[in-house]
């Protein structure tokens, strides 16, 4: 990002942001759970006018639903939705897969390897870090291919369905196929043919949605 001199109120903007969406993210707040602006701020140290910011940037990724009277209340998927997404981060990340292709390197391909041993680690100590070694792993596929439009909506979509993510690996213990697919995705980038690894990246996020689906709230 290009420097510039810290503006005060972005800044406490963008503290709110962050410790709201962190919280979101984890599971703290639940669907339909209102958030008080004025206990978040509290929290934080700050006044309320920076949180009241931060719920209108959470509303446009649509983690929060602002609505007259209840003012911000915390957004839940529909089934449909959650299929959506996956339907969309399919597609975005196979793209991304295709651009990576011509950057990835022996060097790319082991550190790749390394994240995919930590993931698999994290899944068999039962820690929830495995949500996180799992963004770690798409998200350095999606960084190879150097576009930062496509990279900033794959994240976005990652944020609205990490609670679903962290829910499921703590229901079933662990993903117990994620190794495998992981390390097809691995082979399927080392094949150097950029059609079928888009096909098995998309693929293998299409084959999670069904798992999710259970743990979608049925009503916003």
């Amino acid at each position: 990002m290009p420097a510039h001199f810290p503006d005060m109120s972005a800044t406490a903007e963008e503290e709110a942001y962050r410790h709201v969406q962190r919280a979101l993210r984890h599971g703290r707040y639940k669907p339909g759970d209102r958030l008080i602006p004025e206990e978040i701020a509290a929290e934080i140290g700050m006044s309320r006018m920076p949180v009241r910011e931060a719920f209108r940037r959470l509303a446009s990724d649509g983690l929060v639903i602002l609505r007259p009277n209840r003012g911000c209340v915390v957004a839940g998927l529909t089934v449909d939705e959650l299929f959506e997404i996956f339907e969309i981060r399919s597609v975005l990340e196979g793209l991304a897969v295709r651009l990576a292709m011509p950057r990835i390197d022996e060097e790319a391909f082991e550190e790749l390897d390394r994240l995919l041993v930590r993931m698999e680690r994290a899944g068999q100590s039962g820690s929830s870090d495995w949500v996180v070694r799992h963004q770690e792993f798409h998200g350095r596929i999606c960084a190879l291919s150097q576009r930062p439009k496509l990279i900033h909506q794959i994240s976005a979509l990652h944020v609205v369905i990490e609670p679903y993510m962290r829910i499921w690996f703590d229901d079933c213990d662990k993903p117990h196929s994620a190794r495998e697919e992981h390390a097809a995705v691995i082979a399927a980038l080392r094949s150097g043919d950029e059609h079928l690894a888009e096909k098995v990246m998309q693929e293998h996020i299409l084959s999670t949605a069904p798992m999710l689906a259970e743990f979608v709230s049925p009503t916003r």
